[in-house]
């Protein structure tokens, strides 16, 4: 037993931790809009983390979709765990407003001059594609992800990252795809919302995944874009400490495998901590 007065430095000692960190995903632009870039994306292994220390996490909401009267898409909220933060995806363009820079940058727009794709974070996403602007057939270029997305005349969304910080592979953080005007809208994966297609509306990114949201299409009667998926944040550490998740967070951790515990925050502002 410790002698009175004097720290027991075992409870001071640190650890070290592998972290996924993805940010909100933007949302899709309206109207033959662009798609949403995808939240940023940070993984690492080897992070120096101390026992008994709250730490900051804080899960980022995905952007909200660009409403009807050619708005483009908002940006996507930030997630941070500690000192690591990832960027919220960038919002899809949409008419004569450009695609925003995010963690991935979101798509241009398909029915006007402002139609360049935006960029994304270095080490954290890539590019949106181009819309076709003022060339018909009108289309949004795709949103990036953990790859850029496809220009107008594809209006895929950027493919995503993957990881096996769970024990599985699993891939998140795909970007929108671009808007249709008298054409079918992009396709999406790893969490990316689809575009939609002439009157349809674009679909949302999945929850957790900081997928991109998907374009609105447009023939006579345009359609909104969809929201961008919300963040993440996941932590694997040894199995023989014991994380607390604080009030305002929702999480849980696995049973542990292989001497490592896993522990996924989904929701919410807060801290963790290990003893």
């Amino acid at each position: 037993m410790p002698i009175l007065g004097v720290v027991d430095s075992s409870k001071l000692k640190g650890f070290d931790l592998q972290y996924l960190v993805i940010a909100g995903g933007g949302g899709g632009g309206a109207n033959a809009g662009g798609g949403g870039g995808a939240g940023g994306y940070l993984t690492a292994t080897g992070f120096s983390t101390p026992k008994s220390t709250n730490i900051t996490v804080t899960i980022g909401a995905g952007g909200a979709g660009g409403a009807l009267s050619y708005n483009r898409g908002v940006n996507g909220n930030n997630s941070v765990f500690s000192t690591i933060t990832s960027t919220g995806g960038g919002g899809g363009g949409a008419r004569d407003f450009a695609a925003t820079t995010g963690g991935s940058g979101g798509g241009g727009n398909g029915r006007g001059a402002t139609d360049a794709g935006a960029s994304g974070t270095s080490g954290q996403g890539f590019d949106g594609a181009a819309g076709t602007g003022t060339n018909s057939p009108f289309a949004g270029g795709g949103g990036g992800g953990g790859g850029a997305g496809a220009n107008g005349s594809v209006k895929n969304g950027g493919t995503g990252a993957f990881s096996s910080i769970t024990g599985t592979s699993v891939g998140r953080a795909g970007g929108g795809g671009g808007g249709g005007w008298n054409s079918a809208g992009g396709t999406a994966s790893s969490g990316g919302g689809a575009g939609g297609a002439d009157r349809n509306a674009g679909t949302a990114g999945t929850a957790n995944t900081g997928g991109g949201g998907g374009a609105g299409g447009d023939y006579n009667l345009g359609r909104p874009g969809a929201a961008g998926g919300s963040g993440l944040v996941i932590l694997k550490y040894p199995d023989t400490l014991t994380i607390t998740i604080g009030a305002g967070l929702t999480g849980s951790t696995a049973a542990p495998s292989g001497g490592f515990k896993v522990s996924t925050i989904t929701a919410g502002t807060g801290n963790v901590s290990w003893a």
